[in-house]
């Protein structure tokens, strides 16, 4: 197969398995999909979505979120993790919402990423999901499957969100890239992998990863 046809095999495969992808953190706007995503970093969706509804109820807007004090953030959102920092980024992220933007989360990329706490790839998820515009962003899910696939080196998630841009064409990049996240999770995970299940893997995979996997499984 050429890298076109992996590429446009991979693209059918989850298009039948996962005709419509549902965003992983609950949210109602962009505010409260920018809080969500923050949160989200080295901890679990499942985690953030139990806390952001206990947040969320005494402050879903900027100008009520710089209400609280940071301490106050902070013990609400300690079960997610990284709180000292996440706390001070939430609080001073809706101060400069407020102060520059009217208290609405800009659909800028360059403007998303010089707001505390929040990286390329929070940014990216805002573009996506919030205001459907085009991104790329990548979690340690779709790094782990592109390696896998032979999609990209592995080296760092910059050089995989390059490959994975040029890969997949644009108008797919939204939809995609949530669909290999619920892909990798539910058929590619990192831990307890089972290559029989996992289709686009079997098929197209990186060779040296199907060979050591096969290794693996006989030790």
């Amino acid at each position: 197969m050429t890298k076109k046809e992996k590429v446009n095999f991979v693209l059918e495969t989850l298009n039948k398995i996962y005709p419509q992808v549902p965003i992983p953190l609950d949210h109602k706007d962009p505010y409260t999909l920018l809080i969500a995503v923050l949160l989200s970093a080295q901890s679990t969706d499942v985690r953030v979505n139990q806390i952001t509804p206990i947040l969320f109820e005494i402050a879903d807007n900027p100008y009520d979120m710089v209400k609280l004090t940071v301490e106050e953030i902070r013990d609400i959102i300690r079960p997610v993790g990284l709180s000292p920092m996440k706390a001070k980024g939430i609080h001073g992220l809706s101060q400069i919402l407020i102060d520059k933007y009217n208290g609405i989360v800009p659909a800028d990329m360059e403007a998303l990423e010089t707001f505390p706490a929040v990286g390329h790839k929070t940014a990216s998820v805002v573009m996506s999901q919030a205001f459907n515009i085009p991104a790329f962003p990548v979690d340690t899910h779709i790094h782990r499957t592109m390696y896998r696939w032979g999609f990209s080196d592995g080296k760092n998630v910059v050089q995989t969100e390059k490959d994975a841009k040029r890969l997949f064409p644009k108008d797919t990049w939204n939809m995609v890239h949530l669909q290999i996240i619920w892909y990798a999770r539910q058929y590619s995970p990192a831990r307890g992998w089972d290559l029989e299940k996992d289709i686009i893997t079997k098929t197209i995979g990186r060779k040296s990863v199907i060979r050591d996997y096969l290794k693996n499984k006989k030790k």
